[in-house]
């Protein structure tokens, strides 16, 4: 074979292989051009649970108002305690505008959060921090709608466990859709801000 001929055997084996990848593409985003498809699923919707009081609390207890979300579980060791104080810290800085915020904590640990051990773990945070719980099922669901990823991760020689979980917080707005999320780690200072943007 010549070099000429070589090359071009080369040329099409590689236009080839990136038709092949373009097809693929095509097919794994059902037969639709990459441009084409579909918007990302929505975060967040309808959810019925328990507070800290035993009160039934929805979603929509709370339209006019903004809520910031978190799941969590109270036996967490680092993760969640974080988050809620940063939550905390921030409506504090947000004074009077404050109550016009929703925070809410969900557990994602129905066996171990009951409703007293809610209400014992919501005192050490901002005093309207709603704690959530509720029936597994439930809780699945509204885990669901926020596209939580929750996994209970069993310790070694223990009948103790951990829960392997995302780390988000949710800015919902007075309609209760996504405003914006927080990664983990996010400051009171950051949070802050960028509430009173949106208030």
């Amino acid at each position: 074979m010549t070099i000429v001929n070589r090359g071009l055997a080369v040329f099409v084996l590689i236009l080839a292989m990136l038709l092949g990848a373009v097809a693929y593409e095509i097919g794994w985003l059902g037969g639709k051009p990459p441009e084409t498809t579909q918007a990302p699923l929505p975060v967040g919707g309808p959810f019925t649970l328990t507070d800290q009081n035993g009160d039934t609390r929805s979603d929509s207890d709370f339209r006019g108002k903004l809520m910031l979300v978190y799941f969590g579980y109270t036996y967490c060791p680092d993760a969640c305690p974080a988050a809620l104080l940063a939550m905390s810290q921030a409506l504090d800085q947000l004074g009077d505008k404050a109550g016009e915020v929703q925070p809410i904590f969900i557990t994602i640990d129905p066996a171990r959060d009951t409703i007293a051990q809610m209400k014992l773990y919501a005192a050490n945070f901002h005093p309207s921090l709603l704690a959530l719980t509720g029936s597994p099922e439930a809780l699945v669901q509204a885990e669901k709608e926020y596209r939580v990823y929750a996994e209970k991760v069993p310790q070694k020689d223990s009948d103790d466990y951990l829960e392997d979980h995302s780390s988000m917080i949710y800015l919902m707005g007075r309609d209760g859709k996504l405003l914006t999320l927080f990664s983990p780690g996010a400051s009171a200072d950051s949070m802050a801000a960028t509430i009173k943007t949106k208030l």
